[in-house]
């Protein structure tokens, strides 16, 4: 049950067009290109591109049904209330445990990005560092941190343009990637390449924060989405231009492809570039987590002093600092690889509930063509069993523990769940 009557728990709507684009661009950018296509090469090998058209199918239909889904409930929780209006109680209740723990996973994946570019030898207190001035950012308003965003952005879209000029001008060519052995890594390469496309869900989790959020939050999603696209294969092009065999399982492939095209002064630029990158990617999570997370309060499903709003910023300032600790923590002990694989199996689950949500919506409601929610939903349920058997096993036995929770807290008398 929601309690939309208690005082200072509504958001103000102060972003436009532009911000929730330059949000969703900001996450996805720096999570993608220079986390995850490594490990994905490593799974896909020669099928890269495959791997990465794949998780963009997957990814458009996810786009797609929470556009659908964002115009008609414009509040802040993106699948965590759909599910819950569409579904019921316990589909909104998972999709929105999977979207927090998943995420806070990838906050400190991309963290842990930062600190790798920034000083590799003390990695994890950079990530910790990035993690707490990234939170005080958040804490004094959304459209602060919309513009820091914007700066970010635009310094990785250039960075990534001289990344594609350099390795398409490369005249190398190097042995290409072999072939996978099965189907199944071509699969599980677009899983964890889904992991890049994910940050849109930035976009439909601050609907309540956006003007004009029927208009706004489909064409956000829809541009932001598109413009992903075209960098991401642009960049994956240029970089097996250059390192082909070399880019599987490179832990920065980017700033390998600059050196090996013969370029080696760029590499501290890409680093840089790099470290911005993975900067906006977090900013943008933080974002979303903590406002998924004041919508779960304010349902008792969470503690509900996370429901607070700060009178003056007009910031859900509880849930922000709750979730930068947790994630401070989380940075400071996790390896990068692992935090991939885990972070995608959470938000894949998420949008699995997202297209059944999307599902049930009518031609009056805004429903999009059946086989977008069909193809989403069923794409999400096989990159997720296809990912690393220990990314599988352990978001499970999240999601298990999630539902167990949900149990014992229903077994409580009404008046003692909160």
């Amino acid at each position: 049950m929601r309690h939309t009557g208690e005082p200072m728990t509504r958001l103000d709507r102060r972003l436009g067009l532009t911000d929730a684009v330059v949000i969703g661009l900001g996450a996805m950018l720096g999570a993608g290109i220079f986390a995850a296509l490594g490990p994905a090469a490593s799974a896909a090998r020669a099928w890269l591109p495959l791997a990465l058209a794949i998780a963009a199918v997957v990814a458009y239909c996810n786009a797609t049904s929470s556009a659908r889904l964002a115009a008609r409930y414009p509040d802040s929780g993106g699948t965590y209330v759909y599910g819950r209006e569409r579904l019921g109680e316990f589909w909104g209740y998972l999709a929105g445990w999977g979207f927090v723990v998943g995420k806070t996973a990838s906050c400190a994946a991309m963290a842990l990005t930062v600190g790798t570019y920034v000083w590799p030898a003390h990695a994890h207190a950079v990530a910790v560092a990035a993690v707490l001035v990234l939170t005080a950012v958040n804490y004094v308003g959304v459209q602060k941190a919309a513009w820091l965003t914007r700066a970010i952005v635009v310094t990785v879209l250039v960075v990534l343009a001289v990344i594609v000029v350099v390795g398409l001008s490369s005249s190398g060519r190097p042995a290409g990637l072999s072939a996978p052995s099965s189907v199944l890594g071509v699969l599980q390469g677009a899983g964890l390449l889904f992991f890049a496309f994910a940050g849109y869900a930035r976009i439909a989790t601050l609907g309540e924060e956006v003007r004009d959020p029927a208009r706004v939050i489909p064409r956000a999603i829809t541009v932001a989405l598109a413009v992903t696209l075209v960098v991401y294969a642009l960049v994956t092009l240029a970089v097996l231009a250059v390192l082909g065999s070399a880019l599987d399982g490179a832990a920065t492939p980017l700033v390998d492809a600059v050196r090996a095209a013969g370029h080696p002064g760029l590499a501290p630029v890409v680093r840089a570039g790099a470290a911005v990158a993975a900067l906006g990617s977090l900013l943008a999570l933080l974002l979303g987590v903590s406002r998924t997370t004041l919508a779960m309060a304010r349902d008792r499903h969470l503690p509900p002093v996370l429901a607070a709003v700060h009178p003056r910023f007009g910031v859900p300032h509880r849930a922000e600092v709750a979730i930068g600790a947790i994630v401070a923590v989380v940075a400071a002990t996790a390896d990068l690889r692992d935090a991939i694989g885990f972070s995608s199996f959470g938000v894949l689950a998420y949008y699995a509930v997202a297209n059944a949500s999307a599902w049930t919506l009518t031609l009056a409601e805004g429903r999009p063509p059946r086989v977008v929610p069909v193809l989403g939903f069923l794409g999400c349920v096989v990159l997720a069993v296809a990912l690393p058997l220990s990314a599988v096993l352990a978001g499970t036995a999240v999601l298990a523990a999630g539902a167990a929770l949900y149990a014992l807290r229903r077994l409580l008398p009404p008046n003692e769940r909160g």
